[in-house]
């Protein structure tokens, strides 16, 4: 037999092995192994001269799509806008996590794989923590959108977020309570065992007691135990200690039962919660008996909110004009969409004041720089040096179906 006989032979044995071995590993691991061997291997992505990928990373199905439905939205808008970066396509490359944490790992190494320039998501801290060991370890700057888990920046280099943690959202609550309503006391309403919302209320309570020297201005401080259905008891509690504002913090339902109970009984109160209250689903568990005044709440996004002497910004105008085209001139976006076309325009200025050449750990300190500033339709962004926002944030109620804003406070830490 020649020698290329054999060599032939050989070649075609080596095949048949592969073949079989890879049709075994099928046969036991059914079609997710299939799909990961042909994304890995038969759909390797090739070089793009001329392409700048930004991955899009987010629940597209199961239990948290709806959340994270408004994300993409604000993404795709900017991208509609900003379809460009010198002179370069911009590519939208999406990865669905399933909002499953196991489907997340398998999803956030299919799209580091195709090596995104940056990554933005996920809806969900749980999503965006269980891929956040992929992304520091392939060093992708990447941008968190609505997550407010502080584990997201403070262990990872590459994460930096657009909105502000609880924590914060409750020192942002006490400056209004203090220099809005020019109000020295208040009151605390927390659930049992919700760690998160504890660390709202301390540092709530840290701050007004801070500015006012006094360790007796937070006179009413209460738990309730969750998913109760009459709160009574510790209402009666409120309009006793006298308070005109409460911090009421924990889950969307315990918070509107105890708002609509307190509206029976026509408690002269403002109840101050965090950014969820702004969604449509908050506002319609409310009854008709609760007015403007008993509600204040953070927002990360207002249409209304600029200084009245100023122009609306130009950017905030194409945001708005785009949005309204797609549902009616009446429709207002929520923060969640705002927040993520601010994230996808963040993403193309980071690189393009990046130096040429510039690696991604370079990208990440110029964002968490002290040099760096962002405007977006949200507002004013400045990064501290775990990657959390500095930032506009309003204070917001509902009027009429509608937010209105309340108070503005400018760019804080």
């Amino acid at each position: 037999m020649h020698y290329n006989e054999v060599r032939d032979l050989n070649i075609k044995k080596v095949i048949t092995i592969l073949s079989i071995a890879i049709l075994a590993l099928l046969s036991l691991s059914g079609c997710t192994t299939f799909d990961n061997f042909k994304q890995a291997f038969i759909d390797k992505p090739q070089e793009k001269d001329g392409v700048i990928q930004i991955g899009v990373f987010e629940p597209m199905s199961g239990a948290d799509k709806e959340g994270a439905t408004l994300e993409i939205e604000g993404i795709e808008i900017a991208h509609e806008i900003y379809p460009t970066l010198n002179d370069k396509k911009v590519e939208l490359v999406y990865a669905d996590n399933n909002s499953d944490i196991d489907a997340a790992e398998t999803a956030i190494e299919t799209l580091i794989s195709k090596k995104p320039a940056f990554i933005l998501g996920s809806y969900g801290n749980v999503y965006s923590l269980a891929a956040s060991h992929y992304i520091n370890a392939a060093k992708i700057p990447s941008i968190a959108i609505t997550n407010t888990n502080p584990l997201i920046t403070k262990n990872y280099k590459y994460y930096c977020r657009l909105c502000y943690v609880d924590s914060n959202q409750g020192s942002l609550l006490a400056r209004y309570v203090l220099e809005d309503r020019k109000e020295k006391q208040a009151g605390v309403l927390v659930p049992q065992g919700n760690d998160a919302a504890t660390a709202t209320a301390s540092s709530f309570v840290d701050l007004i007691r801070g500015e006012t020297k006094d360790d007796d201005a937070i006179t009413l401080y209460e738990d309730f135990e969750p998913g109760a259905t009459d709160y009574s008891k510790v209402l009666n509690k409120v309009k006793k200690s006298g308070v005109k504002q409460v911090l009421l913090v924990g889950d969307l339902q315990d918070a509107s039962n105890i708002i609509n109970q307190a509206a029976k009984m026509k408690l002269d109160v403002q109840f101050l919660g965090n950014a969820e209250w702004g969604s449509q689903e908050f506002r319609d568990s409310l009854n008709k008996s609760v007015q403007s005044s008993n509600l204040a709440f953070i927002q990360f996004f207002a249409s209304d909110g600029e200084d009245p002497t100023k122009a609306v910004s130009k950017e905030k105008e194409m945001f708005l004009s785009a949005y309204k085209q797609k549902h009616g001139q009446d429709a207002e976006p929520d923060d969640a969409v705002a927040l993520g076309y601010d994230a996808y325009c963040l993403a193309l200025d980071a690189l393009s004041k990046a130096p040429e050449n510039a690696t991604s750990e370079d990208i990440m300190n110029m964002l968490t720089g002290p040099d760096y500033q962002f405007e977006g339709v949200s507002g004013v962004f400045n990064f501290n040096s775990i990657g959390d926002p500095i930032e506009t944030a309003y204070v917001s109620t509902w009027v009429q179906g509608q937010v209105s804003t309340l108070y503005t406070i400018e760019s804080v830490e």
